[in-house]
């Protein structure tokens, strides 16, 4: 932590703020496994894929984007720098291969190959993800919900932030976006590495102020993205034209700097005057409570090894160990709602190039789509993130209940594409971006308050690493399957024969229809598992799910305090002898 004898920008550069803002800079950028719908058509067209092998790649994709699990034991032993240059080097690779396949630029690679090339590239997000956002939990502990919400919103916007750079640099060649994303997530990263530490400081009284400030921002940069789609959709743009949006975009992003320069000028003053560091601010602070509804619990007796209590957790709001929280009926709840949720909005997304050519919509069309499930992916986050933090703090409303609405609100986005109404396939995208936004910072937060913080790093990944196998079962096995079917029928009533090299194509509402009939069918399954685990929690989020942090604060002001006092009677000892 930088002291009153630092310099100010070396306070600026390495003070909790800057690491908030470089953290959103590294998020705002590694969000490009939302944007498969916008290539996936060259991959399948360069190499002669079916739409099964396409879904099958695509479920790798998914695969590598929410298995984090190394990426979070790597952070539990390592410091966040490490784990910020691990995933730099694994998206550099990952997309680069990609990038040569379809440029015909290598011999073309066997379907293994490209599988394992996505799912390193994409794996790279979950080591960008856990050392930015798992920081900066642990920095703002009591702000959790704001953060979550803020900081995926940051990644949900990425794919309309990349696809305005993209057209800026490249113009219209698709294929050099997967160029793109393959050299600036890693570029951004490796820049920023150093500024994403944990840093022990006490809580300031005005923090959710200051990332409230930060969402109106990125609330002007989602709208200011919104009229760049809706203007590209209705006019003829040119690069020149890209290249005002985009730098539209990139001061936006830059914006926060002025939050951050303001906030830390402001600490280093107050370091300056007061010899005990962020003392005054702290005093503003409620003190902690002295006494509490629920008895704390009791400790849990010393073990050898972390599987002896596996089945022993204890109380809601401590700290797991990784086994007992794995193994807690709350987290097999979350994880089956989360594999037919997350499962479902993450297929529809994944297809949405192929349902808009299957129902005959424009071929920039595509684009729109992509731009409105990233946009209201961000919207839905944020939403989730600070709405839910404000009912829990005012009225006490368990987080997981925000689970269920989110499921249910869904299956309106599925059953649009299932009838195939003209021009619904733009509120079918708003929809399902809006709600796969808004899960991701719920079941984050519910995780990072029901099994505590000493393993978060782990428990986060462990919970997006449902999402894969919902996509696997949803997208590949039912979306892809029956897609193919429809395809070789249409192709049989038509008297033709397949060529070899030719790719499947469906035309009409009925490529997705009974797949979209049995995702919504499992959506529903999955808010209904939700809402046992709302019963369960219930009282749990009746309480200060808090108060742990507050009486450890409580101590830490208490000893800020006694130092001046000892170190005054050790002077005056001093001076007598």
């Amino acid at each position: 932590m930088a002291t009153s004898g630092n310099p100010f920008w070396y306070h600026l550069l390495f003070g909790r703020w800057f690491s908030v803002f470089a953290s959103i800079l590294i998020m705002s950028v590694s969000g490009a496994t939302y944007m498969f719908g916008l290539y996936s058509s060259h991959i399948k067209s360069s190499l002669a894929y079916d739409q099964t092998t396409l879904n099958l790649l695509s479920f790798f994709k998914d695969l590598g984007a929410n298995i984090g699990v190394i990426s979070g034991l790597v952070n539990e032993v390592a410091p966040a720098w490490v784990v910020l240059l691990i995933g730099a080097v694994m998206n550099l690779f990952g997309y680069t291969m990609i990038w040569l396949a379809v440029t015909n630029r290598i011999p073309k690679p066997q379907i293994w190959h490209m599988c394992l090339y996505i799912c390193i590239g994409a794996n790279s997000q979950t080591f960008a993800n856990t050392a930015a956002l798992i920081t900066c939990v642990k920095n703002f502990p009591e702000s959790r919900g704001s953060i979550l919400g803020l900081f995926k919103g940051f990644v949900g916007l990425s794919g309309a932030i990349l696809s305005q750079l993209f057209h800026a640099f490249y113009g219209n060649n698709s294929k050099s976006l997967i160029f793109l994303i393959a050299w600036l997530p890693s570029a951004v990263s490796v820049i920023l590495h150093r500024f994403v530490r944990i840093i022990k400081d006490l809580r300031q009284p005005n923090e959710l102020k200051v990332f409230y400030h930060v969402l109106y921002i990125s609330l002007g940069l989602a709208g200011s993205l919104m009229v760049f789609i809706i203007l590209q959709n209705r006019l003829r743009f040119q690069q020149i034209h890209y290249v005002g949006s985009a730098i539209v975009v990139i001061v936006l992003l830059l914006l926060p700097l002025a939050i951050v320069f303001r906030e830390e000028l402001r600490i280093w003053r107050s370091k300056i005057k007061n010899p005990i560091p962020q003392l005054e601010l702290a005093s503003q602070l409620p003190p902690p409570p002295l006494t509490s509804a629920v008895p704390p619990a009791p400790p849990n007796p010393p073990s050898d090894s972390c599987f002896k209590n596996m089945f022993n957790p204890p109380n809601r709001g401590e700290d797991y160990t990784i086994p007992q929280a794995i193994f807690s009926i709350d987290m097999i709840i979350l994880f089956i709602a989360t594999i037919c949720g997350v499962g479902g909005t993450l297929t529809a997304i994944d297809n949405l190039g192929q349902i808009g050519e299957s129902l005959r919509y424009p071929s920039h069309s595509t684009t729109t789509f992509i731009s409105l499930v990233s946009i209201w992916n961000y919207l839905g986050r944020v939403v989730s993130g600070f709405v839910s933090e404000y009912f829990w703090k005012k009225y006490k409303v368990p987080r997981p209940l925000f689970l269920f609405v989110t499921l249910i609100l869904s299956c309106i986005g599925h059953l649009l594409i299932v009838f195939g109404v003209p021009n619904s396939l733009y509120f079918s995208s708003i929809i399902i971006g809006f709600c796969f936004g808004a899960q991701w910072p719920l079941i984050f937060a519910i995780i990072s308050e029901i099994f505590g913080l000493k393993y978060y790093a782990t428990l986060y990944n462990m919970g997006g690493a449902a999402s894969p196998i919902g996509a696997y079962i949803m997208n590949v096995r039912v979306a892809g399957h029956l897609y193919d079917m429809e395809a070789e029928r249409q192709m049989e009533a038509a008297g033709r024969l397949r060529k070899e090299g030719e790719d499947l194509s469906c035309l009409g509402v009925e490529c997705y229809k009974k797949a979209f009939l049995i995702i919504t069918g499992s959506t529903v399954f999955g808010g209904l598992v939700s809402l046992i685990l709302v019963v369960r929690t219930w009282k749990f989020y009746k309480d200060d799910i808090y108060r742990r942090f507050k009486e450890k604060e409580g101590e830490d002001i208490e000893m800020k305090m006694a130092a001046p006092t000892n170190n005054s009677l050790t002077a005056a000892k001093t001076v007598s002898a």
